[in-house]
C-alpha cells in the first residue's frame, strides 16, 4: 500500500504525550493468544521512553526487533495508549521505509487499544486487524507546555503542522477527505472493531480466540503513579517536587516488598507494592480509583 511518510516538525520544547483519560482507558492485561514467532513485533507499552517506569516501546527497540527480522514479512501486535507522538511517528516512518525498502508486507494486529501516537503506528500496516471491542483513537497532539506567549505561539505552530502531517497518513488509509480527518481529531474520535473498518482505519476483525487477557501489575502501577502525580500537582507541588515525591514512594514500596522467590516474581511484587503504596496516597489525596 502506497503511504506517505510523515514530516517531523522539530520538537521546539514540546513533548508531546497522552492525556490520562487516554490511559486510564487502556486495558494492559490484554495481549495475543497466538505463539509470538520471531518476525512479530510486540507494542503492549507507551510510546517513547516512559520516566516512571524506564519502560516504553521506542526507535530503537524497533530498530533492534527490524534488525533480527531482516528482509521478511512481519507483524506489530498493537495493544498500546499511546504516549510521545514525535517517537510514534518515527516509528510508523521506520516501518513503512523498511518495508518499502525490501518489498515486504506488514500486517498489524490492534489488541486492545492504539490510541493517540500508537494509531499512527498502527496505520503502517498494509493491513490492519482489529478486535471485536478493541478500539482505534486519534485525536490532535496533545501537550503540556511551558513559556512566555512567544513560545505559545511558536508550539501552537508547531502543532498545527504536526496535526496536518498526522491527517495526511489518516486520509491516505482512510480515503477521507482533509475536512472529514480533521474534525475526528478535534473531537478525539474512538473507533471500535467494525466501526474501525467502516471508517476505513482497519481491514479486518481479529477472531476473538486470537486475543487472550492476562493481569498486569505494572500497567496498575504505571495508572496510580499517573493519579498521584496528577493529585499532588492539584495540591500545589511543583512537576518536579512532585516527581521526586514519587520516586521517595516507589523507593520504600520496593523496600518494603516481601523478598519472592524469582527475579520474574521480584518485578511482580515490586510493582505491587508500589501501586499498593501509590494508590493509597492518591486515595488520602481524595482521587477516586472507580
Amino acid at each position: 500500500m502506497n503511504l506517505p511518510r510523515i514530516a517531523v516538525p522539530a520538537r521546539a520544547g514540546i513533548s508531546a504525550r497522552t492525556p490520562d483519560a487516554v490511559l486510564e482507558r487502556w486495558d494492559a492485561s490484554i495481549l495475543s493468544a497466538d505463539a509470538i514467532g520471531d518476525n512479530v513485533i510486540s507494542i503492549y507499552d507507551v510510546i517513547g521512553e516512559d520516566f516512571w517506569t524506564g519502560g516504553g516501546f521506542t526507535l530503537k527497540r524497533l530498530d533492534a526487533a527490524l534488525r533480527t527480522i531482516g528482509r521478511r514479512d512481519f507483524e506489530v501486535h498493537i495493544n498500546s495508549p499511546g504516549g510521545d507522538m514525535f517517537e510514534g511517528v518515527a516509528i510508523y516512518n521506520k516501518i513503512r521505509d523498511h518495508a518499502d525498502a525490501n518489498t515486504l508486507s506488514v500486517k498489524v494486529k490492534v489488541l486492545g487499544v492504539a490510541a493517540s501516537a500508537a494509531s499512527v503506528i498502527a496505520m503502517a500496516g498494509d493491513e490492519i486487524e482489529i478486535g471485536t471491542s478493541a478500539s482505534i483513537m486519534i485525536h490532535n497532539c496533545w501537550t503540556v507546555a511551558m513559556g512566555n506567549r512567544r513560545d505559545f505561539a511558536e508550539m501552537a505552530v508547531t502543532m498545527e503542522q504536526f496535526d496536518a502531517n498526522m491527517a495526511s497518513v489518516y486520509e491516505a488509509r482512510t480515503g477521507n477527505d482533509a475536512e472529514t480527518v480533521a474534525s475526528m481529531m478535534d473531537a478525539e474520535t474512538w473507533f471500535s472493531g467494525q466501526a474501525a473498518i467502516d471508517a476505513g482505519f482497519a481491514t479486518a476483525l481479529l477472531p476473538a480466540d486470537r486475543i487472550k487477557s492476562e493481569p498486569n501489575a505494572k500497567a496498575n502501577a504505571l495508572r496510580a503513579e499517573k493519579q498521584t502525580e496528577r493529585a499532588l500537582r492539584l495540591a500545589g507541588a511543583s512537576a518536579k517536587e512532585a516527581k521526586t515525591t514519587i520516586s521517595d514512594m516507589k523507593k520504600a514500596a520496593r523496600d518494603d516488598a516481601v523478598e519472592p522467590n524469582s527475579n520474574a516474581d521480584v518485578a511482580k511484587s515490586d510493582y505491587a507494592a508500589i501501586a499498593a503504596s501509590l494508590m493509597k496516597s492518591t486515595s488520602a489525596l481524595g482521587v477516586s480509583h472507580d
